[in-house]
């Protein structure tokens, strides 16, 4: 039988003092911008859930993305009365793709477990995220089940995923948005990949270590707005989709095949036309109009297209950082080892 004891945090059998085996250690990471009214919830909530799972040692840490109301003094707050708490605040907003990668690569845990500030990943299903963990999943991922989002949106997203899916060279995973727990293992091939705008969900599907997928209802925002607009989606989107397929540049050529014998054709049935009926037979502007119109707005999608993936080439180039920090608070503390600070800090905050 193993028992805990307080002496740096690790494991000692009763029977021989000299065989210590270290306790596995939770990062828990949340990226938030102008989340004031959820970050103190969220940390009451991920507290009592990793109290209650109790045997692991765990660090939080909140990545701020340069917010303008008061998340980061509210933070700081919680980061001075509990060690647990880690805090980045970003030198400006380096938007939603960069700013949590950032965060990722800075935790420490034997696992990692993302989740965002806006209450709407369960933190319930953090202990069965770390059994699946326990049991030999590299991955544990939770995945949409159903979501009380605006049901437009949500189907818009169904969509997107399954043609994300058929396009992708890869298996990619549906309804996924980051939310989930991952080993140590798996942080570190992301770090190798070395990619300086990151497609998370992406590179997890590439790593393709054995994983789990956790079924979940997401529930509505209850506080504060949602940071996503059409452009930020669209930007995550494309950059899902360039990221694991060719398919799109293929089609400009396919598209060129195909308006190619489009108009060989056309071009034949009229000299067919225009020699039976010689006298009769008009041409007219309106054909060649539409035609000149149509093989314009084929040429720019296309153009766009070829866009798209020479703007993520001039990205990798560039090899900027993820993002540049402003402060960093508590992680000149290691992952609390003994157990009783979280039971205590418990006690001080109920």
């Amino acid at each position: 039988m193993m028992v805990i004891t307080p002496h740096n945090g690790l494991l000692l059998d009763p029977i021989s003092t000299e065989r210590e085996v270290p306790l596995k250690t939770i990062s828990i990471v949340t990226p938030c911008y102008n989340e004031q009214d959820n970050v103190e919830e969220l940390y009451r909530q991920v507290r009592e859930v990793m109290a209650g799972v109790g045997k692991y040692p765990y660090e939080h840490i909140f990545i701020d993305n340069s917010s303008l109301d008061e998340t980061v003094p509210i933070l700081r707050r919680l980061a001075a009365a509990d060690p647990n708490v880690k805090i980045i605040v970003n030198a400006r907003n380096f938007g939603q793709i960069r700013s949590p990668i950032h965060a990722l690569l800075q935790a420490r845990g034997d696992a990692v477990l993302c989740m965002v500030a806006d209450l709407q990943d369960p933190t319930s299903l953090i202990p069965t995220f770390i059994a699946e963990w326990e049991a030999g999943s590299y991955m544990v991922l939770g995945i949409k089940r159903t979501s009380e989002e605006n049901s437009l949106m949500f189907f818009i997203r169904k969509q997107y995923y399954m043609l994300a899916e058929r396009l992708s060279d890869i298996e990619t995973f549906q309804n996924f948005t980051g939310f989930g727990l991952y080993d140590r293992k798996v942080v570190e091939l992301v770090r190798s990949f070395g990619d300086p705008y990151p497609y998370f969900r992406g590179m997890l599907a590439e790593i393709g270590l054995p994983y789990k997928k956790i079924y979940y209802d997401q529930p509505r925002r209850k506080f504060g707005i949602t940071k996503n607009n059409w452009y930020t989606l669209y930007d995550i989107g494309m950059l899902g989709i360039i990221n694991h397929s060719k398919v799109p540049l293929r089609l400009a050529t396919f598209a060129g095949f195909g308006g190619a014998a489009m108009s060989f054709l056309v071009a034949l049935v009229y000299f067919i036309l225009k020699l039976l009926f010689w006298n009769s037979f008009s041409f007219g502007l309106a054909p060649m109009l539409i035609g000149v119109f149509f093989i314009a707005c084929i040429q720019l999608f296309f153009l766009g297209v070829i866009g798209e993936y020479v703007g993520a080439i001039y990205t990798q180039v560039q090899k900027r950082p993820y993002a540049v920090e402003l402060e960093r608070i508590n992680f000149d503390i290691p992952p609390e080892f003994a157990l009783a600070t979280s039971a205590q800090s418990l006690q001080t905050h109920q």
